[in-house]
C-alpha cells in the first residue's frame, strides 16, 4: 500500500519561531539605529526567510539599505539567530502527538522551508524532532526557495518520495504556490503567519489544530484514488 509523504513548512507550521525571530530582527535593528518593530508587525513578517525579513522590517520603517550593508545585516541576523534558535520557539500545539500518530500509521515527514537548512536543522534538533523527518531543506539545500516549485520536487526526492505520493502542509499563500506549481495538494494551517485569512488563497484544506491533521489527510488521500483503498 502506498502512503503519504507529509512535507511540511517549518516557520509558522510545525514551530512557532516567531518569537526568537523577531527579537532576531529588533536586535539587529538597534545596532543599526532603527526602531524596534512591534511584535504584532513583525510577527507577519516571518515566512520568507531571514533576508526578505530584513527587507520587509526596513521597508516598514521606511528606511532603504545597499546591497552591503544588506547582507551585512543578514549575516549579523544568523549569527546572533543561530545562538537563540530555540529559546522561546516551540512546535505547535498537537505536532509532536501527531507526529506519533501519523508514523504509526506508516507516514513519513519532510521540511521545505526558506528557513536556511544549517538553522532548520539546528532548531529541530534543539527540540528534538530532527530525526523525525526524512530530509529538511532550505534554499540553500538546491539553490532555489519557495515559492519555485523545484525545491519541493527537490525535497520529496530527497525524502524517498514521489509527487503523486506527496501532501504538503503549509501557513502562507507562498506554500499554497510552491504546492499549486508542482502539483502537490496543500493543507494550510491557519494559525501561522499570514497576513490574510489562508483561506483566501484557496488551500485543499484548512485545519485549526493539529488534532485535526490526519482526517484532512485521509480526505485528501481518499480523493486522489491511488490504489482504491482507505487510509485509516
Amino acid at each position: 500500500m502506498v502512503l503519504p509523504l507529509i512535507v511540511f513548512d517549518l516557520d509558522g507550521t510545525l514551530i512557532d519561531t516567531a518569537p526568537d525571530l523577531v527579537e532576531t530582527l529588533n536586535v539587529i535593528f538597534a545596532r543599526e539605529g532603527l526602531k524596534p518593530l512591534p511584535y504584532a508587525v513583525a510577527r507577519n513578517l516571518v515566512g520568507g526567510g531571514a533576508k526578505a525579513m530584513i527587507v520587509r522590517g526596513i521597508e516598514a520603517e521606511g528606511v532603504r539599505f545597499g546591497p552591503a550593508k544588506l547582507e551585512q545585516m543578514f549575516a549579523d541576523f544568523v549569527t546572533y539567530y543561530s545562538e537563540h534558535v530555540a529559546d522561546r520557539s516551540r512546535p505547535f500545539p498537537g505536532l509532536t502527538e501527531v507526529l506519533d500518530s501519523l508514523a504509526e500509521r506508516g507516514c513519513q515527514f519532510a521540511v521545505c522551508t526558506n528557513k536556511l537548512e544549517s538553522l532548520s536543522v539546528l532548531l529541530l534538533d534543539r527540540l528534538g524532532l530532527a530525526e523525525r523527518f526524512a530530509a529538511i531543506c532550505g534554499p540553500d539545500t538546491f539553490r532555489v526557495q519557495k515559492p519555485d516549485p523545484e525545491i519541493l520536487r527537490r525535497t520529496i526526492a530527497a525524502a524517498g518520495g514521489t509527487l503523486k505520493q506527496t501532501i504538503m502542509v503549509g501557513d502562507s499563500t507562498t506554500d499554497i504556490q510552491t504546492a499549486r506549481a508542482a502539483t502537490v495538494p496543500i493543507i494550510a494551517v491557519d494559525f501561522g503567519y499570514s497576513e490574510r485569512p489562508i483561506g483566501e488563497f484557496g488551500p485543499d484544506r484548512i485545519i485549526s489544530h493539529f488534532a485535526e491533521l490526519p482526517a484532512s489527510i485521509a480526505s485528501i488521500w481518499s480523493a486522489l484514488d491511488l490504489d482504491g483503498t482507505k487510509l485509516w
